[in-house]
């Protein structure tokens, strides 16, 4: 059986994605699986994509929970806002004062919300076929496989792409980068606001699911018109 750990990259994602497919026991995950994605090769001007971003009560998916889920599907050509969703679900556990004044989700609002179950199957169909962007793959990629795997049984992992590491591609891993840390200096920021101010992009809230999930589409659009070619393969921005 083709296994990945959460933090790794995967070279056969199509294979891995296939297996799952057969594999599957949740009729709403094996019908997620079995969605084609673009192959590999395919240009990233041709790729469906959807921008995913939630808020979590912490950082650790073993002892933290989801509190909303925003997304945004999109083109390199064109986001299309009319078709966003927004959810705030409840979490197993009671909210703390840390975690309401970082994304600001209070008491009353998640008194009446749902469980992340409710609201799994349509999520599971809007990220179908698409190529899910984030910014922080190591927050969304944890987080929404624990929260599956506590609720169907099962995981839930695939392909993204994600915006920071690609800004840390050229910030952070490229020899002149590593060369100014030699010589002391600051590392180049790379969260979500300090990204987007290098490509002229406005300053939106911050710490809201459908927001965030705006600004990290519009920052993906952004890096490719920048750095890359229309043309570049979905494998060289993948992981």
């Amino acid at each position: 059986m083709l296994r990945i750990r959460s933090t790794q990259r995967l070279a056969d994602w199509p294979g891995y994605m296939s297996q799952r497919a057969d594999q599957a026991r949740d009729g709403a995950l094996a019908s997620f699986f079995a969605t084609p994605l673009p192959a590999p090769d395919t240009p990233i001007k041709d790729v469906p994509m959807v921008a995913l971003d939630m808020e979590t009560t912490g950082l650790d998916e073993r002892h933290h929970a989801i509190v909303s889920l925003g997304v945004v599907p999109f083109t390199l050509d064109r986001i299309r806002v009319s078709q966003r969703r927004y959810w705030v679900v409840k979490p197993p556990r009671v909210l703390v004062e840390s975690s309401i004044a970082y994304h600001h989700i209070t008491h009353s609002e998640i008194a009446q919300a749902p469980d992340l179950d409710a609201i799994l199957d349509e999520l599971l169909e809007r990220l179908a076929g698409r190529i899910v962007v984030v910014h922080f793959r190591h927050i969304e990629r944890p987080f929404l496989n624990e929260a599956v795997k506590a609720r169907r049984g099962e995981s839930l992992m695939f392909p993204m792409i994600d915006t920071m590491s690609l800004e840390a591609r050229r910030h952070r891993q490229s020899m002149w980068a590593r060369f100014k840390r030699w010589l002391g200096r600051p590392p180049v920021p790379i969260r979500l606001q300090p990204s987007r101010e290098r490509y002229g992009l406005p300053a939106y809230q911050g710490h809201h699911a459908l927001v965030d999930a705006l600004a990290t589409a519009e920052l993906l659009q952004a890096q490719i018109a920048t750095h890359y070619h229309r043309d570049t393969p979905l494998r060289a921005l993948w992981c």
